[in-house]
């Protein structure tokens, strides 16, 4: 018997849990209803819905426009123009000076110093050149007189040996 009133008593209260559950269902039932009825509604008003809009009107904007620009070119025109000549003579530019710097430092005066030094070094070679044929000419001369004296000092005696010697002296002197 217990366990029948126990039983009794489990299954009332899951009826009455049951009973709840269908409640809340049904009232979500109703209330999706609603707003299924509120959402059609709306979808058919937002469909008969037509928004015209008014045709945009550039032209008095336009209008203003010519008139502002028209004024503009009249006084533009009216004022009194300045005529300046100007005569110069620029080592520099007044505009991109870094570059014409650069370029000028960077190539013409790297060109220049060569250049330079190819011209001094013809100039120096030129030089030893005309040095060296002087040396030559001067070697050829000596070597000349010096044979002209061992000639005469093998070829005559000790006379003649002696005034040639004298000679040479006094020639040496006089140089």
């Amino acid at each position: 018997m217990q366990e029948r009133e126990t039983l009794e008593i489990v299954l009332k209260e899951i009826l009455e849990e049951q009973q709840k559950v269908n409640k809340i269902n049904l009232d979500q039932a109703t209330a999706i209803g609603g707003l299924i009825i509120k959402v059609n509604s709306f979808n058919e008003k937002l469909e008969n819905l037509k928004i015209i809009a008014p045709p945009v009107s550039t032209k008095p904007f336009e209008e203003t426009l010519k008139k502002v620009i028209a004024e503009m070119q009249l006084t533009a025109d009216s004022q009194p123009k300045m005529v300046t000549r100007k005569f110069q003579i620029l080592l520099f530019p007044e505009q991109d000076a870094k570059l014409f710097y650069k370029i000028v430092f960077g190539r013409w005066l790297l060109w220049l110093t060569i250049m330079l030094f190819i011209t001094n070094l013809y100039k120096f070679s030129i030089n030893w050149s005309n040095n060296q044929k002087e040396i030559k000419l001067q070697n050829l001369e000596t070597d000349r007189i010096k044979k002209a004296w061992n000639y005469l000092y093998f070829q005559e005696g000790k006379n003649i040996k002696r005034l040639m010697d004298s000679a040479y002296n006094k020639s040496l002197e006089i140089e």
